[in-house]
């Protein structure tokens, strides 16, 4: 059953007449003649009785008049429906952000897409990276900003390096630890410790401490919110290890961990042979291209440098 067919078989009930009905769907006697016919014969019986006052509905055509009328209604509605989102233009695309990534690594970003792809709409929603990852899986999310140290990638992930930094120990001004230029891990021995919860080395960096020689180093506040975080150090309640990054407030300072040295790597994770909406690659070219931190992405970085050796390897 074609549309047309349908189209026909409606404005033959409401004509009555077959020429005035192929006039009004701009179309010969004929082929409105052999479009009904052949609707006839897949329907399985006349639909139409010709009579002196006019063509008539035959008792199938009363019976599924309704249902092509239905039929009809709905492909119109379709037909709008594609025609209003075609001139609308505009694409919605949700990026999952680490909680932990500050606002102003996301401007060379944001800044991009708007420029480029003025008729993207981002929301960013933020979350814990193991919240991230799973939504991922879930498909409840197409791409998402995070790191995950200290355990191996998911192989059914596929991960674009963007920007590392290294991770500090932050204390208030008045702090004995600030006035170390650098920090080992027994210097955290018998102090006070702010902790974040949705820190990326959670589970990992402290066993590292405590075989370096950290001892009784005691947690005295535990938050989310990495503001909170810095406030209770800003107190001086205790010190805090954080990204370099975030580790923004006028009352404390951050000193570098050493001995050894922790880094987070943060990734643009997309979910590997899923089929993504164009949006997605807008965003993942802009990542590519935008400065983080004043560098260009890592991936983009170690790209190049790939491309230099093989250069050089020909020459």
């Amino acid at each position: 059953m074609e549309m047309h067919q349908i189209r026909y078989f409606l404005a033959l009930c409401e004509e009555h007449n077959f020429t005035r009905a192929a006039q009004a769907c701009n179309v010969t006697q004929p082929s409105l003649t052999r479009a009904i016919h052949f609707l006839e014969e897949e329907l399985g019986g006349v639909l139409f009785h010709r009579e002196r006052t006019g063509t008539q509905l035959s008792e199938l055509g009363r019976t599924v008049r309704p249902y092509l009328e239905e039929v009809y209604a709905k492909a119109q509605a379709a037909q709008e429906e594609a025609r209003a989102f075609g001139r609308q233009r505009r694409t919605r695309l949700t990026l999952g952000v680490m909680c932990t990534i500050q606002p102003d690594a996301l401007v060379g970003l944001i800044g991009g897409l708007r420029s480029r792809h003025p008729d993207l709409e981002l929301d960013i929603v933020d979350a814990s990276a193991g919240a991230l990852e799973e939504r991922l899986l879930a498909g409840s999310l197409e791409v998402a900003l995070y790191c995950l140290p200290g355990r191996e990638p998911d192989p059914r992930l596929h991960h674009l390096a963007l920007f590392r930094e290294p991770m500090v120990i932050v204390a208030a001004a008045g702090h004995p630890l600030a006035a170390l230029a650098a920090i080992r891990p027994q210097d955290l021995s018998g102090q006070h410790y702010v902790h974040r919860l949705n820190c990326e080395f959670r589970g990992v960096a402290g066993p590292i401490w405590e075989a370096q020689g950290c001892a009784n180093c005691e947690t005295i506040y535990r938050s989310e919110r990495d503001d909170w975080i810095l406030a209770m150090i800003a107190a001086g309640l205790g010190f805090g290890f954080m990204p370099r990054s975030c580790a923004v407030h006028p009352g404390v300072v951050a000193r570098p961990l050493v001995e050894p040295e922790f880094w987070r790597e943060v990734n643009l994770v997309t979910v590997r042979g899923r089929p993504h909406a164009p949006a997605v690659g807008a965003l993942l070219r802009e990542a590519m291209r935008a400065e983080w931190f004043g560098a260009p992405a890592l991936a983009t970085a170690r790209e190049r440098a790939r491309a230099g050796e093989a250069r050089a390897g020909e020459d």
